[in-house]
């Protein structure tokens, strides 16, 4: 399997991607949008995507969901470890500066206070370590994967320096052809994004036949359409399984009061969903 992913070798995205699917192999892209593109453009290269923080919430990759609309294969809920990165013999009392992804900075604000570091916003955490390398200063640190240091042979200064030790990122395996489970005793998510019909209470409305039903809404959330501040898509995601009689219903009483609406997977939960 060929992943692509934001990011230089070392970076979470990777990290999760080797560690849920042994032996693929991993594409590195500058940004999120050259992630969608490659994967809508080739149906055999699957975008390994960060899509929300246990501590900090939306990475802020909504309007690309929307854009490319790819189908979602898989959640995975990775564990992020943050770690200190600088030159090799380096000590905590050496550094002054911190360079890292804005993400990873917030992730740590606590160790970041507690040694009075100076921040620095970088484009992601293991293009941060890279740049601790080619830089040569033994006053500059990154926050960055245990996977970066041994990439970049940085020293581990500090590590766990999260300011929540359960600090989970939520990542969604994309592609662009249509793969839907079969529905068997498991926990599944079912995704779609939809734009309601301009009128009074129509979010309320569209969203009766879910109570009816009896459906679990596990996530709802507004971005406004391109170009406009007065219309909005929204990205739901249920508990169930779209063959579910009740997911049916609920989906089908939902698109009597929609402009648009666009199914984007269904897939099993991760098991943390679960406990």
């Amino acid at each position: 399997m060929k992943i692509a992913y934001q990011g230089v070798a070392g970076s979470y995205s990777e990290s999760c991607a080797k560690n849920n699917y042994p032996g693929c192999e991993t594409i590195s892209c500058k940004t999120f949008d050259e992630c969608f593109e490659m994967a809508s453009s080739d149906n055999t290269i699957r975008a390994i995507i960060p899509e929300s923080n246990k501590t900090t919430g939306n990475i802020g990759i909504e309007y690309l969901i929307f854009k490319f609309r790819l189908n979602i294969y898989a959640e995975h809920f990775y564990k992020i470890s943050h770690n200190l990165l600088g030159l090799k013999g380096s000590k905590i009392n050496d550094i002054k500066d911190v360079y890292s992804h804005a993400q990873a900075l917030s992730q740590s604000s606590i160790f970041i206070k507690k040694n009075n570091l100076t921040e620095n916003v970088r484009a992601d955490t293991a293009g941060s370590a890279k740049f601790i390398l080619d830089n040569k200063d033994k006053t500059k640190a990154a926050i960055a994967s245990s996977l970066s240091a041994e990439i970049y042979d940085l020293e581990i200064i500090e590590t766990d320096m999260q300011d929540n030790k359960e600090n989970y990122t939520r990542f969604l395996l994309m592609g662009k052809d249509i793969m839907q489970p079969e529905n068997d005793n498991k926990l599944y998510v079912t995704s779609f994004l939809f734009k309601l019909k301009s009128k009074p209470a129509a979010l309320y409305s569209a969203l009766q036949g879910m109570a009816i039903n009896g459906v679990n809404m596990i996530k709802l959330q507004s971005f406004p359409e391109k170009n406009s501040f007065s219309s909005y898509f929204f990205l739901c995601e249920v508990e169930g399984h779209i063959d579910d009689q009740k997911i049916k219903n609920s989906l089908e009483d939902l698109n009597y009061h929609c402009e648009d609406m666009s199914v984007l997977g269904v897939f099993e939960a991760d098991k943390l969903r679960k406990k």
